[in-house]
């Protein structure tokens, strides 16, 4: 999955639907964090990326929500990454005639960039070297090309220009369990059936419909050297917001 936005493009990985949360600490704002949160690489590319004078760099700067302003499309005097995009015949919008006198080959090198740098990103993220579906969205999505390298299909959604006001609204609801239990007196299976059920009934606390909730992830680790056959069991339930 990438989001391409205004200054940067956010790549992450979903799994069962769901977003492959991230095994090390996360920073926000440069405060380290102990929340589980979304495995998410960020680079700086964006609709709003400036681009060199030559095509060979697009970005990290940016002139973000400005971009309206001071695009060449949109009437302004700044190069940026939507610009090439229209350029290039892959976007339509702001005022195509504003860019239909840039050098092709400027052009070329720019789109060459930016095509790279979106591999370079769907690289890191994937686990083997085979291609994989990528699914794009947000306002800057115009900028990836339909055929990526890496990419076994490049995905557009309906409305993937405004996806992150749309997950807001149907975001769903989850409870979480994770802890140790001990085997010593008792099966696996019922102690892989305590966690379950206290996962959906904290998915149920948190404002889930009892009717949707379902338990979409489920670890087991064996602990070696506690006594009695202790054994960590992460499980997590997800349902619809009731009342949605």
């Amino acid at each position: 999955m990438l989001d391409v936005g205004g200054t940067t493009t956010d790549g992450g990985v979903l799994v069962n639907g769901f977003p492959r949360e991230a095994s090390f600490e996360v920073e926000i704002g440069g405060v380290r964090t102990n929340f589980r949160m979304p495995d998410v690489v960020s680079v700086g590319l964006g609709g709003g990326s400036l681009v060199s004078a030559d095509g060979g760099q697009v970005g990290p700067q940016s002139v973000g929500y400005r971009l309206s302003e001071e695009a060449l499309i949109f009437g302004g005097q700044t190069l940026t990454a939507s610009d090439i995009a229209v350029a290039a015949g892959r976007a339509s919008f702001g005022d195509p005639d504003r860019v239909c006198d840039l050098p092709r080959g400027l052009v070329r090198r720019a789109l060459a960039t930016i095509d790279g740098r979106l591999a370079e990103l769907v690289d890191s993220l994937k686990t083997s070297p085979d291609p994989v579906p990528v699914v794009v969205v947000g306002g800057g999505s115009v900028l990836v090309p339909d055929e990526l390298e890496g990419a076994s299909a490049v995905i557009r959604p309906p409305y993937a220009e405004v996806a992150n006001a749309i997950g807001a609204a149907i975001a769903q609801v989850s409870g979480e369990v994770d802890r140790v239990f001990s085997l010593e007196g008792r099966s696996r299976d019922s102690a892989l059936a305590e966690a379950k059920a206290e996962a959906e009934r904290l998915a149920v606390e948190a404002g889930a419909d009892p009717a949707t909730v379902s338990v979409v992830e489920v670890d087991e680790i064996p602990l070696a050297y506690l006594p009695s056959n202790a054994v960590r069991i992460r499980v997590k339930a997800v349902g619809d917001l009731r009342g949605v």
